[in-house]
């Protein structure tokens, strides 16, 4: 399962470097703090340098989000050869590059777009993803539902794109500690490019290890974390693992898409004996339409992305207090069966390779400014070259 692909030396430097794994082991690297300068980057100094990323004149290497006047929405990345083309209209990078944010640019052809900033919410939504994105609207709600507070020590089971870990990282803040397990090694390379794109550098009080959420919670110290936030198939198969790992009065949050797997989920929690009741809620968003007395709801909005279940941990010798409400009469009327199989959706080793190239290639975009090709981009090329490579070997 695992591999190593060596590199060449003027790459070891470079954000993807850390996913080596060693032939034959078992894949559970960790994303090493930063060192020298970088070690001394605490969270107050991230976001400063963040916010000062976030003010001022646009800059070549920064994300400008384009709104035309029928409200559709275009995010690029800025460079000084860089080149904007449309149906609506086009200009040239260094047309932005030094203006004020919130400046409308108007092109050759007479066309409007107005330039601001990503907010972290459009940001989610418009990076380069291997696994589906958690929604802002869910990511707001997690993050109050389970109260992550600054200083807080969360486990993240399920790193996907990075998308929750922005928030969970911007409400911890400096003093407090984020881990995040994955089992694809792919997944969090691209996660950590989003992160790291984001801040500006790799946040230190973050760290990933790569293989099987449930041993690397187990391996945790009782009483470890203050949060656990779960975002898989069958969250229930951590449930032991939370138990050990949560202090009394911590919280433990699942987000699942479907009934069944919240059903299980609930009913195993229920069965474990070591939390209080759970509850359980979905996030539905609707925008409206403003134009003088013409107020009403829009006609689409975003409605049913996931479920959240929330329930907190007891302190060791107690019991939870069981409802006293009747439940519906065919509520428990046969046992518990859930006979719904579950499977990840996968998604294609082609389309794969093109968001760890695009990860890449952004990443050398922020640091020259230009579209030409950098260091970041040689090394995925030699490191999808590498693993290409060595499936034909083992075919």
């Amino acid at each position: 399962m695992g591999w190593y692909c060596p590199r060449p030396a003027d790459h070891s430097s470079s954000i993807l470097s850390i996913f080596r794994v060693q032939r034959g082991s078992r894949p559970v690297p960790t994303v090493p703090l930063l060192r020298g300068h970088a070690a001394r980057f605490t969270m107050a100094a991230m976001t400063g340098r963040n916010a000062d990323r976030r003010r001022g004149p646009f800059r070549a290497g920064e994300r400008v989000q384009l709104t035309d006047p029928k409200g559709r929405q275009y995010t690029i990345s800025l460079t000084e050869d860089g080149y904007f083309q449309s149906t609506r209209g086009s200009f040239r990078h260094s047309e932005l590059i030094g203006a004020e944010e919130g400046t409308v640019l108007t092109t050759q052809e007479g066309r409007h777009f107005l330039a601001l900033r990503p907010l972290v919410s459009d940001y989610v939504l418009s990076m380069p993803r291997g696994a589906t994105v958690i929604y802002p609207k869910d990511a707001a709600q997690i993050v109050h539902m389970a109260d992550v507070f600054p200083g807080a020590r969360v486990f993240e089971a399920g790193l996907g794109s990075g998308a929750l870990t922005l928030s969970l990282l911007a409400a911890v803040g400096d003093e407090g500690q984020v881990l995040s397990a994955e089992r694809r090694p792919e997944f969090a390379e691209i996660a950590l490019g989003n992160v790291s794109s984001w801040f500006g550098l790799q946040p230190p009080q973050w760290s990933i290890e790569i293989g099987e959420a449930e041993q690397i919670l187990a391996s945790r110290p009782q009483g470890a974390f203050d949060h656990v936030i779960l975002d898989m198939l069958a969250p229930w198969e951590l449930i032991a693992a939370a138990t050990h790992a949560l202090r009394p009065g911590g919280v433990i949050l699942a987000y699942v898409a479907t009934t069944t797997q919240l059903s299980r989920f609930v009913e195993e929690l229920r069965e474990c004996g070591c939390f209080t009741e759970p509850s359980a809620s979905e996030t539905l968003v609707r925008t409206w339409h403003l134009e003088g007395l013409a107020v009403r709801p829009d006609h689409r909005m975003i409605a049913h992305t996931g479920f959240l279940a929330v329930a907190r941990r007891m302190a060791p010798g107690n019991t939870p207090l069981t409802p006293k409400r009747r439940p519906a009469k065919a509520a428990y009327a046969e046992p518990l069966v859930w006979e719904e199989e579950l499977a990840e959706r996968g998604i294609s080793p082609k389309k794969l390779r093109r968001v760890r190239r695009d990860v890449a290639h952004r990443a050398d975009v922020e640091e020259t400014g230009t579209s030409v090709p950098g260091r970041h981009g040689r090394e995925i090329r030699d490191r999808i070259e590498c693993e290409l490579q060595e499936r034909e070997d083992q075919a």
